[in-house]
């Protein structure tokens, strides 16, 4: 099938419409992030930068670390962009733009979430860097593709269950991580978790300011859950669309996240800067040795 033009979007310059990139300007190897400030964060490690692009909140870093080569891209915040943001990477590798026909044999990315998020779990210390092994997906964005068979519907209805989840809410669902790209990223440092990814940075992560929120004891509900022996351990908002599109898309993604708050205790990291940093050279030197 010829994708048409309303479709398959291409800049005049034959770029991806909004990432503004074309497929030689990536490498197998993603690294994600939400801030566009941090793509230099990252890409400061590097040997040598052979790209530099940028669109939008999505900007692009491509380069060398160890004879690596690397790409760093930032998403902007949730997971509306990271529909945008996994949908147009991996055209640039399955797609022939000339053609506009899918590749017959389709290419697959390791893709890195490097990013914040905060902590419900008292017993989790900010600084703590947590790989996310289960996403509960808030968003909704998973349900308008056919992905029955990417989800863990049992541990997503006992979600629904205990939190007492409203209709009027988008259904939650749950996606694993990429096990085989998760041992590469494992130390002895790195805690294991369930995180929640959320439509919003207030409300729907349960803060008040000087709005009253739908329903009492959001965090302490999500904090109770229990599954097969696992606690929901952290909140942000894009992991659950990186690893549902991922698997959908034939692609391997883990999210490393760096927790600077703890909404239990209520503290925040007193160094976040220095301890984001620090989750960027543990990825990257496991990445590239």
């Amino acid at each position: 099938m010829t994708l048409p033009p309303s479709e398959l979007i291409l800049n005049p310059d034959g770029s991806i419409y909004h990432l503004n990139l074309l497929p030689e300007d990536i490498a197998n190897h993603i690294i994600t992030v939400g801030d566009p400030d941090r793509v230099a964060e990252v890409s400061s490690f590097f040997d040598t930068i052979e790209l530099k692009k940028g669109k939008r909140e999505f900007h692009t870093h491509t380069g060398l670390l160890n004879g690596k080569r690397l790409t760093v891209i930032s998403t902007g915040i949730g997971t509306d962009n990271i529909d945008i943001v996994l949908n147009e990477l991996d055209a640039l590798v399955n797609i022939d733009f000339e053609s506009r026909r899918v590749h017959a044999r389709k290419k697959s990315l390791d893709i890195i979430r490097i990013g914040t998020s905060g902590a419900i779990q008292a017993d989790i210390p900010v600084d703590t860097f947590l790989m996310t092994e289960y996403a509960i997906g808030l968003d909704g964005l998973l349900h308008f593709y056919d992905s029955s068979w990417v989800q863990k519907p049992k541990m997503a209805k006992a979600f629904v269950k205990h939190c007492g989840w409203s209709e009027q809410k988008a259904a939650p669902y749950v996606v694993a991580y990429d096990d085989t790209l998760a041992k590469l990223l494992l130390s002895n440092r790195i805690r294991l978790g369930v995180t929640v990814t959320s439509t919003g940075f207030y409300g729907p992560q349960g803060r008040r300011l000087r709005l009253d929120i739908e329903g009492d004891s959001f965090i302490e509900k999500l904090g109770s859950f229990q599954y097969d022996g696992r606690q929901i351990t952290n909140l942000e908002m894009e992991t659950s669309g990186i690893y549902g599109l991922s698997k959908l898309l034939g692609h391997r993604a883990v999210s490393m996240n760096c927790i600077l708050a703890n909404r239990a205790t209520g503290e925040f990291s007193k160094h976040p800067k220095k301890a984001t940093q620090a989750l960027i050279r543990h990825c990257l030197e496991k990445i590239c040795g």
